[in-house]
């Protein structure tokens, strides 16, 4: 209801002025206590962690971690935040997020705009957020793709003992050739290199943190079953199904179609959809899945689950639509 009366102003500023004005007023009001939304529990035990509810904010809101405590209290199950990188980077140029509203879509190439893990870490030991919290790592813009082993590697060991799992995105469309590593050798040698270091990590702290892999929907069908057997190979705890998509279909001839980034929202929830049941046909229940990509209405967080998913995430849709999306999914998913 109150962002229904708050969307008009919001919509009248620029996408990113808009995003950083939305989470200071959440961080101000869940400080004296003004915001909590009630969600029924609806627990979901995955990946050996039992969630208080099957429905989670998507990285690219909070990059930094530093907003966890005030995203926690509108209901979520869990909270991923990042994209991270090694260093700080700045991301690319401003105009580098837009609106369709027409489609319920939104483009960015924001380029994994973020101060770093050190800063990112440093958020998370301030939070006083005790709930499911994923990390997403990625690599440097000015890393190349043969060195990204390296960056993943970085930002494993500096996370891993303040995150409840780690998911490996490799399937932002706005850093150049990341999308890469999903193919081939290099696919074979991240995830290869990453679950040993992991194994190592869960000795070195006596503690397991699953690693889960992010795809993007731009994928055929070979790439699909190469790439689910490869997390079988691997032993990789999860898969995040999808990213972005790189497709224009659905807000063709509207108002910023044209702009360069990835595509999210309403249009990317069928071929998301696809992906995640392809996924789910090749995987049989070895690797479990985590839907996401267009989730608009509870109805599509159930059919995400119907496809194969036992989690779902969101972000593109609350912009739309508000917090209520998150109770609205948890009462819809059995």
């Amino acid at each position: 209801m109150l962002y229904s009366l708050a969307r008009p102003l919001l919509f009248s500023l620029a996408p990113e002025r808009a995003h950083e004005l939305t989470l200071s007023l959440l961080k101000s009001c869940q400080k004296i206590g003004m915001m909590r939304q009630p969600v029924a529990a609806k627990p979901v035990t995955c990946m050996g962690i039992e969630f208080p509810n099957p429905v989670g904010l998507a990285a690219g809101l909070d990059k930094n971690g530093a907003y966890i405590d005030a995203l926690a209290a509108l209901g979520f199950g869990f909270i991923e935040i990042g994209t991270v990188t090694p260093r700080p980077q700045s991301g690319n140029p401003q105009p580098r997020l837009f609106r369709i509203p027409g489609a319920r879509a939104i483009i960015n190439r924001m380029g994994f705009n973020n101060e770093g893990v050190d800063q990112l870490v440093e958020n998370v030991k301030a939070a006083r957020f005790k709930g499911i919290l994923g990390i997403n790592i990625g690599k440097n813009a000015d890393t190349s793709v043969e060195d990204a082993v390296a960056d993943y590697l970085l930002c494993l060991e500096k996370v891993y003992h303040y995150a409840s799992y780690i998911t490996v995105n490799i399937s932002s469309p706005n850093t150049k050739n990341l999308r890469s590593l999903q193919s081939g050798h290099a696919l074979t040698e991240l995830l290869r290199t990453l679950r040993k270091r992991q194994l190592e990590l869960a000795a070195e702290y006596q503690h397991y943190v699953p690693l889960v892999l992010k795809v993007a929907p731009d994928l055929t069908g070979q790439d699909i079953e190469f790439i689910a057997s490869q997390l079988i190979q691997f032993n990789i705890d999860g898969l995040i199904v999808t990213n972005t998509t790189l497709s224009r279909e659905g807000v063709e001839n509207l108002p910023f179609a044209d702009e360069s980034g990835g595509l999210s929202g309403a249009p990317v929830f069928e071929k998301s959809t696809w992906c995640l049941a392809e996924f789910s046909q090749h995987l049989k229940g070895t690797v479990p899945l985590i839907g996401v990509g267009g989730i608009l209405s509870g109805e599509q967080a159930a059919a995400k689950q119907q496809a194969g998913a036992s989690l779902v995430q969101l972000y593109s849709g609350m912009i739309y639509t508000g917090p209520e999306l998150i109770k609205d999914c948890v009462n819809a998913m059995i």
